[in-house]
C-alpha cells in the first residue's frame, strides 16, 4: 500500500469519527441502488449501472464489525441490598466487557455471520480482547488487526440461495446480497440468558418470586409444583413460558442493528435493512435442506417422537416440535443438549463462568478494571450470588421443558433468527443524481474522495 493511500484511508477514518451522531440519525436513508448492480427493472424508473461491483475495503468492513464488537468494561452500578439490608441478587452479569450496544444482563448472546465476495464468515469476540482497544487514536491498521481476529471463515463463498420466494422477498431478489456488497446478520444464543434471566426473575424476595407455568401445556406448572406447595413460589403470580418467548434478548440484536445502519450512514456507503434468509433455510434445518441447501451447517436436535408429542403436534404452536438450531460445533454453542448430557449441567455450566474458578463473580481481575484499588476485593465478598433454591428450581423448569418438549427452549430456538440483515455497498450515484433530487447526502458524494482517493 502507498504512502497516498494510507493517507487517503486515514482522511476517510477521520472523516466517518468526527461524524456527528444526529446528521448520522436525521441522514440515514434506506438507499438501495449499489455500484455495478445489473439492472432495476422499475418502469419509467428503469436503470442499469454502468460501474463495476465495488466491495468494500477491509477497513470500511472493519468500521462496521467494531459497530457490533466489545466497546470498554460495564460497571456492577446496582444495588444488592433493600432499605433494610436484606441482600437483592447482585451478580445479574453474564460479562464483563461491553459492548457497543445494550444488552439484558450484558449477556451478548447476539452473533453475526458476514458474507461478502470473498466468502461466508462468524464473528466472534477474541478471548483475549483489550476491551479498552478503541481507547487512544483509532488508527486503521488498529481497526483491521481487531476486526480480522473476530473473523472465522464457514465458506469459501457468499452464501445465497435461489433468488425468490421464500428466500428472497419480492423486489429484495434483485438488490439484495450482490456482488460487492457486504451483508451482516444477526443470530443470538437465548440460552445463557435465558437461563440467567429465569434465575433472576426466581431471585426475588418472599411472597414474589413468580411461578412459571406451560401456556403450551394446559398452563400446568412448569416443574414448579412442589415450588409452588413449599410456598417458595407465589401461584398468584404466573408467568407463561410463551409469554417470555425470548427473554428479552433478541432486542440486543435490534440495538446492534441500529449501530450498523447509522455507522453506514457516518461512512457515506449505501445501504438498508430488510429480510434475511428464514431462519431454518440459513441455519441448514433438516427439513430444508433438499430444498435450499445446508445454509451455515448448524447442528439440529430433531425432537424424539412419542406418542404424546405426536398427539399434542396439532395444537402446539411452532416452534416447539420442530428441529432445534443448537450451534456450530466447537465455535457457538448452546447452553443445552447435545453439549451437555442434561439442563442440570447446562446450568451447572453457567453457574462456573459465573461463580467457579476464575469466574466472573470470583475472579478479581475483572472488576479491578472498574472498581478503585481494593473495592473489587470487597464488592465479590459481599455481592449476593443465586441462592441453592434458586438454582435447584431453576434446574427444575429447564429439566421440565426439556423432557416435555425434547429440545431447550421449547417456546422459541435455542439460536435465534430475528429475520433480518443489513447491507452495506457503495452507491451507484449516477442513478441517484438521474432520479432523485435529494438522493444522497454529502458523505455519500464525498465518499469517493476520502475513502478511494477518486477525483472531486
Amino acid at each position: 500500500m502507498s504512502d497516498m493511500q494510507v493517507e487517503i484511508r486515514h482522511k476517510g477514518l477521520e472523516k466517518a469519527l468526527n461524524y456527528p451522531l444526529f446528521s448520522a440519525m436525521f441522514n440515514r436513508r434506506s438507499r438501495r441502488i449499489s455500484a455495478g448492480l445489473e439492472s432495476v427493472p422499475a418502469g419509467t424508473l428503469t436503470y442499469t449501472s454502468s460501474e463495476k461491483p465495488q466491495p468494500l475495503s477491509a477497513l470500511e468492513e472493519a468500521m462496521l464489525i467494531a459497530a457490533t464488537g466489545t466497546t470498554g468494561v460495564t460497571m456492577p452500578d446496582g444495588p444488592f441490598q433493600t432499605p433494610t439490608g436484606k441482600p437483592l441478587l447482585g451478580s445479574p452479569l453474564m460479562n464483563l466487557n461491553g459492548r457497543a450496544a445494550s444488552s439484558p444482563d450484558n449477556a451478548q448472546g447476539t452473533h453475526f455471520v458476514l458474507f461478502n465476495d470473498s466468502g461466508t464468515y462468524l464473528l466472534k469476540q477474541p478471548d483475549d480482547v483489550d476491551p479498552f482497544f478503541l481507547e487512544g487514536e483509532l488508527t486503521p491498521d488498529k481497526l483491521i488487526a481487531y476486526t480480522e481476529r473476530c473473523k472465522v471463515k464457514l465458506l469459501d463463498k457468499r452464501l445465497d440461495m435461489p433468488r425468490e420466494f421464500p428466500c428472497y422477498l419480492g423486489r429484495n431478489r434483485y438488490v439484495s446480497n450482490v456482488p460487492g456488497s457486504t451483508i451482516l446478520v444477526p443470530i443470538v444464543d437465548l440460552t445463557r440468558q435465558y437461563i440467567n434471566g429465569m434465575m433472576y426473575l426466581l431471585s426475588q424476595e418472599d411472597g414474589q418470586r413468580p411461578n412459571f407455568i406451560d401456556d403450551w401445556n394446559f398452563y400446568r406448572c412448569a416443574g414448579t409444583s412442589k415450588w409452588v406447595r413449599n410456598g417458595f413460589l407465589n401461584k398468584k403470580i404466573p408467568i407463561p413460558l410463551g409469554l417470555m418467548n425470548t427473554f428479552r434478548i433478541h432486542i440486543e440484536a435490534d440495538l446492534l442493528v441500529q449501530n450498523l445502519l447509522l455507522t453506514i450512514q457516518a461512512l457515506g456507503l449505501g445501504g438498508w435493512v430488510h429480510g434475511a434468509f428464514a431462519g431454518p433455510y440459513l441455519l441448514g434445518s433438516p427439513d430444508s435442506v433438499p430444498l435450499y441447501g445446508k445454509g451455515l451447517g448448524f447442528r439440529f436436535v430433531t425432537p424424539p417422537k412419542s406418542l404424546g408429542r405426536l398427539l399434542k403436534r396439532a395444537i402446539t404452536p411452532l416452534p416447539a416440535w420442530q428441529p432445534n438450531p443448537v450451534g456450530l460445533d466447537g465455535l457457538l454453542e448452546a447452553l443445552c443438549p447435545p453439549y451437555y448430557n442434561n439442563m442440570s449441567e447446562a446450568v451447572d455450566a453457567l453457574l462456573n463462568v459465573k461463580y467457579g474458578k476464575g469466574g466472573l463473580y470470583t475472579d478479581p481481575k475483572y472488576f479491578d478494571q472498574v472498581f478503585k484499588p481494593k473495592l473489587a476485593e470487597e464488592f465479590l465478598e459481599q455481592v449476593p450470588h443465586f441462592s441453592d433454591e434458586v438454582v435447584a428450581c431453576c434446574k427444575d423448569i429447564c429439566n421440565y421443558i426439556y423432557d416435555t418438549y425434547g429440545r431447550f427452549p421449547a417456546h422459541v430456538d435455542a439460536m435465534y433468527v430475528p429475520g433480518v440483515q443489513v447491507q452495506a455497498h457503495h452507491l451507484d450515484l449516477a442513478y441517484y443524481d438521474k432520479l432523485y433530487t435529494r438522493g444522497y447526502s454529502g458523505t455519500q458524494a464525498e465518499h469517493g474522495a476520502n475513502w478511494h482517493g477518486d477525483e472531486a
